[in-house]
C-alpha cells in the first residue's frame, strides 16, 4: 500500500474570524462564572490575579506584562500569522470582559455550577481558538509549543501548570473557593485533554 499525503486545510479569513468572536465568547462566559462564584483561576489571568493580591499593583498592566516573553516565544517559535491571531483574541477577551457587565447580570450561581460550568465553557473555548493556530497568550502560547515540540498533550501539561497557581493563591482565596477553582480547573482541562490531542485536527 503507498503512502498517501495528507494536506491539512487551510481556514480562510471568514473562518479565523468567527472562531476568534466564539472562542473568546466561550471563554469569557465562563469567566463570568468564576467571578460571580468568586472563584480563582489558572493560566496567565491567575498569575496576574496573584501578583495583584500580592502587590496592589494594577491588574491589567500586570496581566500585559507578565505575557511580553510569551508572545516573543510565539512570534519565535509559532509564527507571525499564530502571534497575530492570538494578539487579536487577547484584545477581543479584554473588550468582551469590559462589555459584559452591561450585558450580562448574574443574580445567583450556584458555586459548583460555575466551577463544573464554567470550566468546561472556558476549556471549549480555548479548543476553538487552539484549532484556529490562535491562543490567549501567556501561557497558552507554551502549552502549545510544548504540545507540538514534544507532543505532550496541552490539557494535561496546563492541568499541572493551573494546580500550582490555584496553590499559590491560598493566602487570598478561602478553602471551600479554592477547592471549587480546582473543579474548575479539571474541567477545563479534561475538555482539552479529551478534546485536543497531536494529529487528531489538522488546519491552519
Amino acid at each position: 500500500m503507498s503512502a498517501v499525503e495528507v494536506v491539512a486545510p487551510r481556514h480562510s479569513l471568514f473562518d479565523d474570524a468567527q472562531a476568534l468572536v466564539t472562542g473568546t465568547l466561550f471563554v469569557g462566559l465562563g469567566l463570568a462564572l468564576f467571578r460571580e462564584a468568586g472563584l480563582m483561576t489558572g493560566g496567565t489571568v491567575g498569575l496576574a490575579f496573584l501578583a495583584h493580591y500580592a502587590t496592589g499593583l494594577n491588574f491589567g498592566l500586570l496581566f500585559f506584562c507578565i505575557n511580553l516573553p510569551f508572545y516573543l516565544l510565539a512570534w519565535q517559535r509559532m509564527g507571525r500569522r499564530f502571534t497575530l491571531k492570538t494578539l487579536a483574541a487577547v484584545s477581543l477577551l479584554s473588550a468582551l470582559s469590559e462589555a459584559m457587565p452591561a450585558w450580562l447580570q448574574l443574580q445567583a450561581v450556584a458555586p459548583w455550577f460555575a466551577a463544573l460550568g464554567g470550566g468546561l465553557l472556558v476549556g471549549a473555548g480555548f479548543i476553538i481558538l487552539f484549532r484556529h493556530r490562535a491562543s490567549l497568550g501567556g501561557l497558552n502560547v507554551l502549552v502549545l509549543w510544548l504540545q507540538e515540540r514534544f507532543g505532550w498533550r496541552a490539557g494535561y501539561v496546563q492541568m499541572g501548570i493551573d494546580a500550582l497557581i490555584l496553590l499559590a493563591a491560598w493566602p487570598w482565596v478561602d478553602a471551600p473557593r479554592l477547592g471549587l477553582s480546582v473543579v474548575a480547573a479539571a474541567a477545563m482541562n479534561f475538555a482539552l485533554a479529551v478534546n485536543h490531542r497531536p494529529g487528531r485536527y489538522m488546519a491552519f
